[in-house]
């Protein structure tokens, strides 16, 4: 389905929600569970965690529908607050110094990048990780990406130069390491 009419089935089903109809909020859950768990995996770095963080999105999503002004741009509430949550947990994390297993990058299989890769966004500081993976990873405009981060674009855009450029000179000293 595309934007907008995905915007509009949700439009429906929101309604439904607001009238107490849990069949309609399960169907906005099961359109969103996925990619809303995958978003908050990939900037939390923790499956689990991910798991909560997108059941508490729902949970305050569905607590303040009715504050909702557009009823299209619910997924981009949604995503905004999963995004926000995910922000706080970071923050929340005790900073612990990473270490480097000496895993071998570019030389291995897909799998053994995607593990140094993993390893590499984990140093980036948490904006930057965040606006990475939102962009890169999830596909998302910089408009979806302003808006799930509640900044400009402007910000989104020189966050995102920012960490292909930290992300770039990681990948390149963990090459020379090996």
């Amino acid at each position: 389905m595309q934007g907008n009419e995905a915007a509009y089935e949700d439009v429906r089903w929101i309604e439904r929600v607001r009238t107490g109809d849990e069949a309609a909020l399960a169907t906005l859950v099961a359109r969103h569970r996925a990619r809303l768990i995958r978003v908050a995996a990939n900037i939390l770095r923790d499956p689990m965690e991910a798991e909560d963080v997108a059941q508490d999105a729902f949970i305050r999503a569905f607590r303040e529908i009715r504050n909702l002004r557009d009823d299209r741009a619910f997924s981009g509430y949604l995503y905004r607050i999963c995004v926000r949550l995910c922000m706080d947990r970071l923050r929340s994390r005790r900073a612990e110094p990473a270490e480097f297993d000496g895993v071998v990058p570019h030389q291995g299989s897909r799998v053994e990048n995607r593990v140094v890769i993993e390893k590499l966004l984990q140093l980036l500081p948490p904006d930057l990780r965040t606006t990475l993976v939102l962009r890169e990873i999830e596909q998302m405009s910089y408009e979806e990406v302003a808006q799930a981060m509640n900044v400009p674009v402007g910000t989104v855009r020189s966050r995102l130069h920012t960490a292909r450029e930290r992300f770039r000179d990681l990948w390149l000293q963990e090459n020379r390491d090996v």
